[in-house]
């Protein structure tokens, strides 16, 4: 997409954050359904990633889950709109924590908060930056498209309470901020390939996981407490759920440690499998001598 293309969308997208929010999700509910017909290969990245995970499922239970997840992804991404342009009291509205939201603040060491790839991930961005009085620090993947990428930066930097660093930088100032005694948002759950990784069983199936949440943890004496936002049906807002923080993680088993992550992570999707970002490639990386899954 050119930058005329691209900076027409991004005007769309500031016209929808005017809408109520019921509006916005019926919108987005109708995007899905036409992503799902459209989108060819993500639908069948999709439904590779359903029939791995849940065989149990027939084959026609998983593709209305597919049809499900489509459409709460098509809703994230219009409802981005309001994540970046809403005013911060129509957000307090609209964003419904739940928990120990205030552990950061409090805790004498740095938090790290475990955040899974749920559709409604950018919430979670947005409430603890409205209810966390220390400024955070994360890593996000620089976007090809400057024009996007240039807008998904100052959306997610917009309140002035948080740093981002783009994955392909180096580590080192993200380190720093985390020994000032920032909390980092940390998004443990994609397949980065084999780089300070191990293959660790993800609903049965051996994944690239990343042994770095145990390792920067352990390294760093932080406390890690899980964070899933959950997007409600009907444009009823959104709900952001500060877990209780672990006990035991990090161990001297960085192993046993992704191995307990994943497990935590599926049983978040047993709850609400639909809004799991099942379009990307979670087996893209195999095990030496094994075929490709998609």
């Amino acid at each position: 997409m050119n930058a005329a293309a691209s900076r027409l969308a991004v005007g769309v997208l500031w016209l929808l954050h005017w809408l109520p929010l019921p509006v916005l999700a019926v919108l987005g509910n109708a995007l899905g359904c036409a992503l799902y017909r459209v989108a060819g290969s993500r639908r069948r990245i999709a439904l590779r990633n359903l029939e791995l995970c849940f065989p149990e499922r027939t084959a026609s239970e998983r593709e209305a889950l597919a049809r499900e997840h489509f459409r709460w992804l098509a809703r994230s991404l219009l409802e981005r709109s309001l994540l970046w342009w809403s005013s911060e009291a129509r957000l307090r509205r609209l964003i419904h924590v739940e928990g120990d939201v205030g552990l950061a603040d409090r805790s004498d060491k740095p938090v790290m908060w475990l955040v899974p790839h749920f559709v409604g991930l950018d919430v979670a961005g947005v409430a603890e930056q409205l209810h966390v009085r220390k400024h955070a620090a994360s890593i996000y993947q620089a976007q090809s498209n400057k024009v996007f990428d240039e807008v998904i930066r100052r959306g997610r930097l917009r309140f002035g309470r948080a740093e981002i660093f783009a994955r392909q930088e180096s580590s080192r100032p993200l380190i720093r901020c985390i020994r000032q005694g920032r909390p980092f948002f940390n998004l443990p759950d994609m397949d980065f390939g084999m780089q300070d990784a191990a293959f660790v069983p993800f609903f049965g199936v051996p994944a690239a996981t990343l042994l770095a949440p145990s390792r920067m943890a352990r390294a760093l004496d932080m406390v890690v407490q899980p964070v899933v936002a959950e997007i409600l049906p009907r444009g009823r807002g959104y709900r952001v759920r500060f877990l209780p923080p672990w006990s035991g993680f990090p161990s001297d088993d960085p192993m046993a440690d992704a191995l307990a992550m994943n497990r935590w992570i599926e049983s978040e999707i047993e709850r609400n499998p639909a809004q799991y970002l099942w379009v990307h490639k979670r087996f893209k990386t195999r095990p030496p001598g094994e075929p490709g899954l998609y």
